[in-house]
């Protein structure tokens, strides 16, 4: 919490403080800059009046003299002629007063760059008084040169430094351990209603917030609740906003903070952090400790290579871990929840009951969550009658719960700048696709070649996605470019989440993604390179079926690769198996890929008319939906699976 001052308040010397006077407290607050500054000046003073070189006291009785300047060997010259009285050397100049000639003396003064060894003895020959003279002040140039750059630098260094404790609200070195700044504080007001979906995680963190609201109820039985709760799913699921919705239940403080806020230039700093967001939960007990992302401070110390792990995450993820061991729920009840879409490479210390006892899955939301999300995020938009949310869920299979406010909010953009008062469900619609396949390029421009290659290849893919069983439903092929690089799509969305694939749905995948170069092929009698990253996915499915999924004769059950996919998709790979087996596995990925490429082009022919139909649709209108490609499949003859769980024979 903090706290406000009256700025304005008297002192206790009954002086009144003027808060807009700046300068009054500068000098209180900075006295290293007043003693540098106060250095500065004596040193001055000091080398301007008392650093005066000998070469001046043996000059005052010729003070009336002129001054000149000459060139060395012209006062060798006045030496030699015998014109000089008195000589004054120095480490570099020379000085020559010469004889009063009508009462007057001149003095020359040259510089004395090389060694001169003549020199002394000239003087000595034509009996010319000299003296040697120091022209430098050792302590004047110690100080100046080495010992005032220090303290300025220092000096400097010390006011940033006081400035960066200010801001960050002081304590640890140089105010760097302390979090007051880095953490907020706040009770929530979220509550479990305002969170749609997820009905499984938020019963399984019901149990906190009953604990934090009874405490006792839980002591009196002996039961001991987790110190720790590890949110785990994909990002943009709602973890955060799940941690939110807990401490809003229970009306508690909720300390938030980042693991990435922990890790700092200064070994340590991140363990004093660690050990003041504990202080501050205690005070304000019962409270939720959140941290965000703490993969950042939690990776496993025995990933840090030959050299070891004694650096600054190690130490933060020490500190962390005796922090969760030290403090105790039931005297000041304080919970840590953390977030993470990475838990295969927290550390094995930070998962063992006593810290982080239960992990909560976030996961992507069904068909019902998705429609639950939807309507928590349409409560402010104006929504025509035509909307169908049930529509826009089917659509949006796979998407996180913040993917799909986006859509919701990309469709009330859409409906505004269209000037629409309502927003429709072509809207949705839209917003839907720019979420999946990017931003619709109706500027770019395509030749009519390009248009006919781009349109047989989608009336391909859309083709085979149809008449395949096990493959995707197509919703929609359009031949208008979108993204980067996308110069047409169709695009194949699932009613349902999927969280296993057959082996027979796996080879409709590929059948589906070979279907556009084989339409190429087939009706154009050219490939082109539109089919690149079409072939780089279909050799990526079948060559996890031979190395991770044990879907080949040549492997069996044998698993080749081992993968930590994780909740991103794909992930590292180690390599297994000998070079033997490779080249066994190289094989099998190619003979499968030319088997199902042959098949497909045997498809494609068989549904001709309906290719050249659909090309020609996509030629005219550019956009056709999944109802109209059914359509026309079924009036040129062809046989649509409009239900593959009424087939269960495995496709061999």
């Amino acid at each position: 919490m903090r706290k406000h001052f009256n700025q304005n308040k008297p002192n206790n010397n009954g002086d009144n403080q003027d808060p807009n006077n700046k300068n009054n407290n500068f000098f209180n607050n900075n006295p290293l800059m007043v003693f540098v500054l106060f250095s500065v000046i004596t040193i001055f003073l000091f080398k301007t009046f008392f650093a005066e070189d000998t070469s001046s006291q043996n000059m005052q009785q010729y003070a009336q003299t002129k001054q000149r300047s000459a060139s060395y060997s012209d006062v060798k010259e006045l030496i030699k002629s015998g014109q000089v009285e008195y000589v004054s050397i120095g480490n570099a100049n020379i000085k020559a007063v010469t004889k009063a000639t009508g009462g007057v003396q001149t003095t020359y003064s040259a510089r004395r760059i090389v060694p001169d060894d003549t020199l002394i003895p000239l003087l000595e020959e034509k009996g010319v008084n000299y003296t040697g003279v120091s022209e430098d002040n050792l302590l004047a140039d110690m100080l100046f040169g080495w010992i005032l750059p220090i303290f300025i630098f220092f000096a400097i260094w010390m006011f940033l430094a006081s400035r960066m404790q200010k801001n960050m609200g002081g304590g640890g070195i140089l105010g760097m351990g302390n979090s007051k700044k880095l953490i907020d504080t706040e009770k929530p007001k979220v509550k479990f209603e305002d969170m749609a979906g997820n009905k499984e995680a938020k019963e399984e963190v019901q149990e906190i917030v009953e604990f934090l609201k009874s405490p006792d109820r839980y002591i009196k039985l002996g039961a001991q609740i987790p110190k720790g709760v590890l949110l785990v799913g994909p990002p943009g699921t709602g973890k955060t906003l799940l941690a939110k919705a807990v401490a809003g239940e229970a009306d508690v403080h909720f300390l938030s903070v980042s693991g990435s806020s922990f890790i700092e230039m200064f070994v340590g700093v991140g363990a004093s952090r660690v050990r003041d967001l504990f202080e501050q939960a205690k005070k304000v007990a019962p409270a939720i400790i959140f941290i965000d992302e703490i993969d950042a401070i939690g990776k496993s110390r025995a990933s840090a290579g030959m050299m070891g792990g004694n650096d600054e995450r190690e130490q933060t993820l020490n500190q962390l871990l005796a922090e969760m061991d030290g403090f105790s729920t039931e005297a000041a009840p304080v919970i840590v929840l953390a977030a993470t879409n990475r838990p295969e490479v927290l550390d094995p210390a930070l998962l063992r009951p006593g810290r982080f006892d239960r992990q909560v899955l976030v996961d992507k939301p069904d068909f019902e969550g998705r429609k639950e999300i939807l309507q928590v995020h349409i409560k402010d938009v104006k929504l025509a009658k035509d909307v169908n949310l049930e529509d826009v869920a089917r659509m949006t299979a796979g998407l996180a719960g913040a993917d799909l406010k986006n859509i919701v909010n990309e469709a009330a953009l859409l409906a505004g700048r269209n000037n629409k008062e309502e927003v429709e469900q072509t809207d949705f619609k839209e917003a839907v696709e720019r979420q999946i396949a990017g931003l619709e390029k109706k500027s770019r421009r395509i030749s009519p070649k390009e248009r006919k290659i781009v349109a047989y290849h989608e009336s391909g893919h859309a083709v085979i996605a149809e008449v395949t069983k096990g493959a995707k439903k197509v919703n929609k092929v359009s031949i208008v470019p979108r993204g980067l690089a996308a110069l047409g799509y169709t695009l194949n969305t699932p009613e349902e989440n999927k969280y296993l694939m057959q082996r027979h749905e796996l080879i409709a995948e590929v059948d589906v993604l070979l279907g556009g170069r084989a339409a190429e092929e087939v009706f154009i009698g050219e490939i082109s390179t539109g089919a690149g990253n079409d072939l780089e996915r279909a050799t990526d499915i079948i060559k996890s079926m031979a190395s991770v999924y044990g879907m080949s004769d040549f492997a069996g059950l044998m698993v080749l690769e081992k993968r930590q996919s994780g909740f991103l998709g794909g992930g590292m790979s180690s390599k297994d198996y000998s070079d033997g087996m490779s080249q066994k596995l190289d094989e099998f990925i190619k003979n499968t890929l030319t088997d199902r490429y042959n098949e497909v082009k045997k498809i494609l022919s068989d549904n001709k008319e309906a290719i050249e139909q659909m090309t020609q649709e996509l030629l005219d209108i550019e956009v056709i939906t999944g109802a109209r490609v059914r359509e026309i499949i079924k009036e040129n003859g062809g046989k649509v699976f409009e239900d593959e769980d009424l087939h269960t024979e495995a496709l061999k």
